[in-house]
């Protein structure tokens, strides 16, 4: 009994507790989040012999090798009954076996694309990317080419061990199409499955820096929020009482960089890793992104009623024309030398550019 589904069905997993879901934007999640995307079923039938799992999903699927399934094994990607097993599970009949991946589903096969990319490092193991506003991370969702997938797959073409289509390697998180910044991606299964569990163990060390409409009142805070889709409008996320059983566990800490009256720069470091989630938890503390549309940000919170404060904020828009998020640090553990490595990604132009004219806004009134 076979089943292939078009739904996306969202399963936790011990990956990486920062890889974002990405359904609400072709882009992905911004803070990310590891769901697992359902890409393939089957039922064994009454009379099924005990199999290992590896040898029966190869008679199953397509284009496929006992290899590659068992790296899936290994990354955490095959399920029976609902629970991840190792490749040398042994498929009894009714059993319910199932592929996920850490990326939704897509008809076409990732293909190489010469899109520039800016590496900060790289190894034999890994690399750090720095991605600027506006790329999409996954194909999905309407976006299966142009992807910063697909220009890891060209950076990383002349590797023979590396096969963008191959779960076990690629991206170990996300960030939002929108926000710009740092990511690490594994060139090998043992790197993936390594960083994954550093994500998942909370061991991982990311900043954001982020500008929000209004004047925080204190220096720093810590929201604490589920963080579920919102029932009124499925591309936004909303956040619900801890206690409530809606959504998923997050956690935001946050700390005041810079104030200018209207706005104010903000430090953001993840707890937890969720959809949207810095950009949903400062909305629900009164405090949405500059610029955030899909959650109130493009519309002026703040200020006079001025003409000229008008021109302000849309120069300030046309300057930084999108959510004013960045992945500013990134720190692991190296999965195979074990040398703590951290990274550093200044702000994107657009962002720098849009903080310092609030700067010279501040100075200009200050002097009126």
């Amino acid at each position: 009994m076979l089943e292939q589904h078009s739904e996306i069905a969202e399963t936790a997993l011990p990956l990486a507790d920062g890889a974002e879901d990405v359904t609400a934007e072709a882009g992905v999640g911004e803070e990310e989040d590891t769901g697992l995307y359902e890409h393939f079923r089957v039922v064994a039938d009454r009379g099924q012999q005990l199999v290992r799992i590896d040898k029966f999903l190869l008679d199953h699927l397509a284009d496929t090798s006992r290899n590659r399934l068992q790296q899936a094994a290994r990354s955490g990607f095959l399920y029976v009954n609902g629970s991840p097993v190792k490749s040398n599970y042994r498929v009894k009949p009714f059993d319910v076996v199932t592929l996920l991946l850490d990326r939704p589903r897509y008809e076409n096969l990732i293909e190489p694309e010469d899109i520039p990319i800016d590496v900060v490092y790289e190894d034999r193991d890994l690399m750090v990317i720095n991605k600027p506003a506006g790329l999409v991370v996954h194909p999905g969702c309407g976006n299966y080419t142009g992807t910063l997938v697909n220009a890891i797959a060209w950076h990383l073409r002349d590797n023979p061990d590396y096969d963008p289509n191959d779960p076990s390697v690629g991206l170990v998180h996300r960030i939002d199409k929108d926000t710009s910044g740092l990511l690490v991606a594994a060139k090998t299964p043992e790197a993936k499955t390594h960083l994954g569990w550093q994500f998942f163990n909370k061991t991982t060390r990311r900043k954001y820096n982020a500008l929000v409409w209004g004047n925080i009142a204190e220096e720093g805070g810590r929201i604490e929020g589920n963080i579920a889709r919102n029932p009124h409008d499925r591309m936004q996320m909303a956040v619900f009482p801890p206690d409530s059983g809606e959504g998923k566990h997050a956690v935001t800490h946050y700390r005041v960089l810079e104030r200018f009256g209207y706005v104010t720069l903000v430090e953001c470091i993840l707890e937890t890793g969720r959809t949207h989630q810095i950009r949903a938890h400062m909305k629900h503390i009164g405090h949405p992104l500059f610029n955030d549309e899909r959650y109130g940000g493009d519309q002026i919170l703040r200020g006079t009623h001025s003409g000229t404060y008008n021109q302000f904020i849309k120069n300030c828009y046309a300057q930084c024309p999108r959510q004013a998020l960045h992945a500013l640090t990134l720190g692991f553990k190296h999965p195979r030398t074990e040398e703590e490595m951290d990274f550093r990604a200044e702000l994107s132009e657009d962002m720098a550019g849009l903080i310092e004219r609030w700067r010279n806004y501040v100075k200009g009134a200050a002097n009126l």
